[in-house]
């Protein structure tokens, strides 16, 4: 509605995972470097956690995208399946005809395509959306996928992505066994104060502006209090904000533009005050942990993902 009046060619601030309006940041790095690694590796289970909106999703179909030709992947969206769905959902989204309805012979048939795969030197990943609304009886019978394996390596890479109570599901002691054999743990952080700005101004490239500054640095400001740093927030936001600006004829988002978008959407201000110092320390320990339990080696964590596009996985 307002891309001519402000002169863009696409809308900037769209909610749908557009590779076009790919932004870097190290923790997006670092979580891709996972994914591949763990995937590439044969690591087994792989767990991604990020807030909703820190772009999951986006992520993993920028991989498999990249990954389509080297890589055989099925991704489930819906994570409220029965036990007797899964398989079925499996090899349907592997391409592969279901040939009964009996689980034991799904199981097989589902192993004779991992081994006729791994033959090829292809690797087969499982990637789970919303992972933290998964049964316990779903969780199990995700774990007894991941023990298909040769004597060397696993035949089946489960990616689980999910909120942060995925991380709380995994400490139960009855899944103490799934949390046994996670060998990747990634989480995307949303972004800080200074990326946002960087990120406004990318959409904004992006989608073709080239007037002057389009958002006051105090409605910036706001922004990134606001949202908290979760880009569908953003995008939420300045979509709002533009919108009210060009009902209005203004040129530029103001502070107040903002405050009244947030109002409208009922979002809480986030406190500008600085972390308590034991806030931060956990924040330390918990990166630290995430980059012990990843062990890529530096190269793969700083190589940008633009690099990735035409990475080639065959063995022979």
């Amino acid at each position: 509605m307002y891309e001519d009046y402000f002169g863009f060619k696409i809308c900037p601030f769209s909610i749908t995972p557009d590779p076009r309006f790919y932004f870097d940041t190290p923790s997006c790095r670092e979580s891709f470097a996972g994914l591949r690694y763990g995937i590439e590796g044969r690591k087994g289970l792989i767990v991604i956690t990020g807030e909703p909106g820190t772009g999951k999703t986006r992520l993993v179909k920028d991989f498999m995208q990249r990954a389509e030709v080297m890589i055989r992947t099925a991704f489930i969206a819906n994570p409220k399946l029965g036990t007797s769905e899964l398989l079925p959902f499996v090899l349907n989204g592997l391409r592969v005809t279901p040939a009964t309805q009996d689980p034991g012979a799904l199981t097989v048939q589902l192993k004779e395509y991992l081994f006729e795969q791994f033959k090829k030197r292809h690797i087969v990943a499982l990637l789970i959306d919303e992972a933290q609304q998964l049964s316990n009886e779903l969780l199990e019978e995700l774990r007894l996928l991941s023990n298909l394996e040769t004597d060397e390596e696993k035949l089946l890479q489960i990616v689980l992505l999910g909120q942060p109570e995925l991380e709380d599901r995994l400490e139960q002691p009855e899944l103490r066994q799934l949390k046994q054999r996670v060998m990747i743990r990634c989480r995307l952080a949303p972004l800080k104060d200074p990326e946002v700005d960087l990120y406004i101004l990318a959409r904004l490239k992006t989608a073709g502006f080239e007037g002057k500054t389009l958002f006051d640095p105090k409605a910036v400001e706001k922004i990134s209090l606001y949202s908290k740093g979760i880009p569908r927030l953003i995008n939420v936001i300045c979509d709002n904000a533009l919108l009210n600006c060009y009902a209005c004829s203004k040129k530029k988002v103001s502070a107040d533009t903002i405050e009244e978008v947030a109002r409208d959407l009922n979002l809480t201000l986030r406190s500008p005050k600085k972390q308590s110092s034991a806030a931060a320390q956990d924040e330390i320990d918990g990166e630290r942990r995430i980059i012990r339990e990843v062990r890529l080696p530096t190269s793969a964590v700083q190589t940008p993902l633009a690099e990735f596009q035409d990475f080639s996985m065959a063995r022979e």
